[in-house]
């Protein structure tokens, strides 16, 4: 499973260029402890939950990098979804709940970052960067066994390169310091992921 390590180690923060203070959003990865008044105990935050304010600023590359890797890793989803019931093959399978477990945690933790900035999560498919066409996706849906496997790790090998391209865009434009270490981690699972769907090719 490819966890979002540095994510949680520094949490998510939601901000922009006109609010000097703005709120800091747990991550998906290592658990958040929020204390307490004196003596008493720490709470544990659920991901996306606000914890704190951050001054550092947000650029459009940083909020465009959010807005298109949220629909782009709900594809993602929706390909190792289809996994159980096509394929036989236990490495794909594993793959196929890497891919949920790393991902769908990152998604509710950008929706809640751009929420703080007042912007609603996009729904539509980002052009390019490796998404797969509804042809694709449909020929996906009606493949079994060896076929589903080639065509599953083929479309996702394509897909986590466009996700490479993506994150090389907000460590090339975006300034701030968190969504940068978000792409960074982004971009070193999915090329462990990429490397490994290599292998089962």
């Amino acid at each position: 499973m490819r966890a979002a390590v540095a994510l949680a180690a520094v949490l998510l923060a939601a901000c922009s260029a006109t609010t000097p203070e703005t709120p800091l959003i747990a991550g998906s990865g290592a658990p958040v402890v929020v204390p307490s008044g004196p003596g008493g105990e720490g709470r544990t935050a659920s991901p996306g939950e606000r914890v704190g304010t951050n001054e550092s600023q947000t650029t459009g590359a940083d909020v465009r990098f959010a807005e298109m890797m949220i629909p782009h890793h709900r594809q993602a989803l929706e390909m190792a979804g289809l996994v159980p019931d096509r394929t036989a093959d236990a490495r794909i399978t594993a793959l196929a709940r890497r891919v949920e477990a790393a991902q769908r945690p990152e998604i509710a933790v950008l929706t809640s970052w751009l929420t703080a900035l007042g912007r609603a999560a996009a729904h539509d498919h980002p052009d390019g960067y490796g998404m797969a066409t509804l042809p694709e996706m449909n020929t996906l849906r009606t493949s079994r066994d060896a076929a589903f496997d080639r065509l599953f790790l083929t479309l996702m090998i394509k897909h986590h390169e466009g996700a490479l391209t993506m994150a090389a865009e907000e460590l090339r434009d975006g300034h701030d310091r968190l969504m940068r270490i978000l792409a960074t981690d982004v971009a070193r699972g999915q090329r462990i992921e990429i490397a490994r769907m290599r292998d089962l090719l």
